[in-house]
């Protein structure tokens, strides 16, 4: 993969991709397939939303969860055992024969799933230290080829009549040779140890030794006192806020597109929802040769106000052509702002790269867990549209936590000087 250190295997950055990848194809497999789910299981909108509750306060649990095991027992280890977790889940969920043991079936699914996501993060902040916007959005772009196609595939094998358990316990399956791979190929290890503040540190990997460089850059104030202390400063506060907010509007798009576009045929429901991600990809492919141009800051708060701008169009425009496209609109604006704000907090504590992408990426779980299951309530109380018209709130919120970041970091700029 391009930008990879010539002293360092790729392997660690490949392996990364696919296993986000793996996550995208998974996290869309049930919001695919919600109209075989709820059939089979006779089970409401607001059944559906506690499913994505539980899979989603998983998801948080592994991913706040892995940073401190990383940094404990190191990052292929945690790697692979995320990713077989990840695995059982997804064949649990395919075999289960009640509702409630599918639900209970959702927490592995997305435990592992959550450490995966926010494991694979930190990771790519450790190996790039430089032009993190680039390999960000390269890396997420992965996660959404995975999504995109989920439903595209789902659409097609369901039509042709194959069962949806089938599906969700194959990939289960095929799961499995992606957390054997993490356990043999060489990464940094993400373990912490004493005197990380150096502004040089040289760090054990599993495998490689590694020396890496500690961004001093005025402009990105940090303070490794509180960092090394397990402190959360503002701006990593509001970040938080910021990608839990973004990723509150996208997950709730894309758990109730299908399901918003019901009159429609359940082929071009999902065709959309492959719209709505691809747009995503595009998002990111485009972000990875423009961002690193701009002000990262700057960069994710102009997106994060497209997403509101083009989601309040494909809600209310009577046009499903044109809703469809506004939709996938949507996903483009949507694309670079999840790895742009995981760039900007490694650029502001780059000695803490898995704690950051584990808190980072747990906290953008919390917004899944509060808003796209309440959607499902909504639903059935006043409406999928108004549950929809939500999402633009967040999308604007989030622009404005990134807004007050850009401010924190103005004036302790403003401090230093004084």
């Amino acid at each position: 993969m391009p930008g990879f250190p010539r002293s360092r295997p790729a392997a660690a950055g490949v392996l990364g991709c696919a296993a986000l990848l793996l996550i995208g194809w998974t996290g869309l497999l049930v919001p695919s397939l919600i109209r075989s789910v709820k059939e089979a299981f006779d089970q409401s909108d607001a059944g559906i939303g506690i499913f994505y509750f539980l899979y989603a306060v998983a998801y948080a649990a592994g991913s706040f969860g892995g940073g401190p095991a990383t940094e404990r027992l190191g990052r292929r280890t945690v790697l692979g055992a995320a990713v077989g977790i990840h695995a059982i889940g997804l064949v649990a969920l395919g075999l289960a024969p009640s509702w409630e043991v599918f639900l209970v079936a959702a927490l592995p699914g997305g435990l592992g799933a959550g450490a995966v996501d926010g494991g694979v993060n930190g990771l790519f902040l450790d190996r790039f230290r430089t032009g993190r916007g680039r390999a960000l959005n390269l890396l997420h772009l992965f996660f959404s080829l995975g999504a995109l196609s989920a439903p595209l595939a789902v659409g097609v094998l369901v039509d042709g009549g194959v069962g949806w358990q089938e599906i969700i316990v194959v990939t289960g399956l095929i799961a499995i040779p992606v957390a054997l791979f993490f356990g043999i190929v060489p990464m940094p290890s993400g373990r912490r140890r004493a005197g990380t503040a150096a502004a040089m540190s040289t760090e054990p990997t599993d495998g490689f030794a590694a020396t890496e460089l500690v961004s001093t850059d005025a402009s990105q104030p940090i303070s490794r006192a509180a960092a090394a202390r397990g402190r959360l400063a503002a701006p990593l506060i509001l970040l938080g806020v910021a990608i839990g907010c973004y990723v509150a509007s996208e997950v709730g798009v894309s758990n109730w597109l299908v399901r918003f576009l019901e009159p429609a045929p359940l082929s071009t429901a999902t065709t959309a929802l492959s719209l709505y991600w691809a747009g995503l990809a595009a998002g990111r492919l485009v972000s990875s040769q423009l961002a690193d141009r701009f002000d990262h800051l700057h960069f994710a708060t102009v997106c994060a106000a497209g997403i509101a701008i083009a989601l309040v169009g494909a809600i209310f425009v009577p046009s499903l052509p044109a809703s469809i496209a506004l939709f996938a609109l949507t996903g483009f604006f949507s694309g670079p702002v999840f790895p742009m704000i995981v760039a900007i907090g490694g650029e502001r504590y780059p000695d803490r790269s898995a704690a950051v992408g584990g808190f980072l990426t747990g906290s953008a779980v919390i917004g899944s867990i509060i808003y796209p299951p309440v959607m499902g309530f909504l639903s059935v109380s006043v409406g999928l549209t108004v549950a929809m018209f939500g999402n633009v709130i967040l999308g604007l919120a989030c622009a404005g936590a990134l807004v007050l970041v850009g401010r924190t970091a103005r004036a302790a700029a403003r401090r230093a000087i004084a």
